[in-house]
């Protein structure tokens, strides 16, 4: 009788939509294609508040062979372990952004907690011989309480941001519990090389561990499998998405825009567009970016007239003072920005604070003539990739990418690579791009566009899980214990 394939369980912070509605990630679209492929459930928090919080009635979505299983939070377990342990705790410290985090005993046991209660509402769904593969910084103990819950299986987690330095790391008081509740999983899984080398170097100097191979790493008597897996997109999708009527007409819009009145059509009477799309956040690097386009407009002149810079950052965490801070940041230095260098028929830069769909992105990425992405830190940068996939072969754009993305192990024999926080660098870099040959756009284009529609998000995943069943069975099937 033939093996039947393991059912996936997913958990993640937000679950869902199992079906592309033009919005989805990388996350979702990989998940998605492994869940409908496995048949499997997906759990996690609903969105909602509620009096009964993580001990809510689950709400259940079934679509074909997935369930789509929700509970809520209350308002107090929102606080303290979303808003304040996520986000004001885990985000700014792993972004390496030391000067932001803020620690408290409440949110760190309100975190640990909630961890807790996800475990003991999922492992009554979970069966013998299921994959389950959990996500990101919001659940960096949920391994450790399904296993004290008595689940044996496979177990497996993705960290999707940077994991930082040892020395930056260590500053978290909770910092060796949380390293320790994540050795529960068989294989831990970053974004790169270098999050993973600082995971591995944490547990080597902080806890006394032993690198047994390139990837096998033993603490005590647990025994992890660590690897880099870099996410990606559905390119061939997104590359369809950017020739969609949808697409066509936010390509068009800024065409137009871009047009000089009463100059011929093409480009010569065209200004050049550059683009800019990323969560309003202070990873993304944006301050720093809007000064490298200002010192774009100082050393090189010529540009003053003939580039526009947009800057699409839909809101995100304003509950987060440090979110609002940088919104105000931004706004004054645009303002300053265009009253230094605007003139009656032109604007150099415009933000936009409002989201698109991944359809309209993908025209805005088509009639940009650069693409500016320079996070001060990121685990991946999906923008990166999405752009790729958008250009026309014909006439592609250039991709300015930061030093510091995850994107750049994969693209970086055909962007051009920048010190976000030089301004001369990206100045330098933006004056490159928008003098290109099209020739060596098309070059640089093409080796990127190979790595795009290579790694994809269904590639992602599908490595993730082969490695994930073969590593328990490396593991002695002990929940991560090392053969005896």
């Amino acid at each position: 009788m033939a093996e039947t394939q393991s059912r996936l369980v997913a958990v993640s912070n937000r679950v869902g939509p199992l079906s592309d509605e033009g919005q989805a990630g990388g996350l979702v679209v990989g998940l998605s294609d492994a869940l409908k492929r496995h048949g499997g459930l997906w759990f996690g928090w609903s969105g909602e508040t509620s009096a009964e919080g993580t001990q809510s009635r689950e709400k259940t979505e079934v679509q074909e062979n997935v369930e789509m299983t929700t509970i809520d939070l209350t308002e107090e377990e929102l606080k303290g372990f979303y808003l304040d342990y996520a986000n004001r705790s885990l985000w700014p410290l792993l972004h390496y952004r030391l000067d932001l985090a803020e620690f408290d005993r409440a949110s760190d046991r309100i975190y640990r907690n909630v961890n807790h209660r996800f475990a003991v509402r999922l492992m009554p769904h979970l069966r013998e011989g299921d994959l389950v593969w959990v996500h990101d910084y919001h659940f960096f103990y949920m391994g450790s309480e399904l296993r004290q819950a008595g689940y044996k299986g496979r177990l497996g987690y993705f960290l999707h941001i940077p994991f930082c330095s040892p020395e930056v790391f260590s500053a978290l008081p909770a910092s060796h519990d949380i390293v320790r509740a994540m050795l529960a999983y068989d294989l831990v899984g970053f974004q790169t090389e270098r999050d993973r080398r600082n995971f591995v170097n944490f547990c080597t100097g902080e806890l006394g561990g032993e690198e047994l191979d390139e990837e096998r790493l033993r603490v005590g008597d647990r025994t992890v499998i660590t690897r880099a897996f870099p996410i990606g997109i559905d390119a061939e999708a997104y590359a369809r998405f950017a020739v969609s009527p949808e697409a066509g007409e936010h390509e068009e819009m800024l065409r137009d825009i871009s047009r000089r009145r009463g100059a011929p059509e093409g480009e010569e009477g065209g200004r050049k567009l550059i683009v800019g799309v990323d969560r309003m956040d202070y990873s993304k690097g944006l301050l720093e970016r809007f000064y490298g386009f200002e010192r774009l407009l100082e050393d090189y002149p010529e540009n003053r007239g003939n580039a526009i810079f947009l800057q699409v950052a839909p809101l995100s965490r304003s509950e987060v003072d440090a979110y609002a801070d940088l919104r105000h940041q931004l706004e004054h230095t645009a303002g300053h920005l265009n009253g230094r260098f605007a003139t009656l028929d032109w604007t150099p830069l415009q933000m936009m604070t409002r989201g698109f769909t991944r359809k309209a992105l993908a025209g805005i990425y088509r009639a940009a003539r650069v693409c500016l992405v320079t996070p001060l830190r990121d685990g991946m940068n999906l923008v990166a990739k999405e752009f790729v996939a958008a250009q026309d072969p014909d006439d592609p754009g250039v991709l300015v990418l930061s030093r510091f993305a995850g994107a750049l192990a994969e693209l970086k024999g055909g962007c051009i690579t920048v010190n976000p926080y030089n301004t001369d660098d990206v100045a330098a870099a933006l004056q490159k791009g928008l003098t290109m040959p099209l020739e060596e756009r098309k070059r640089r284009w093409q080796v990127m566009r190979e790595a795009v529609f290579t790694g994809t998000a269904q590639h992602w995943c599908q490595t993730f899980l082969d490695r994930l069943e073969a590593s328990h069975d490396e593991a002695g099937g002990t929940g991560g214990k090392s053969p005896a």
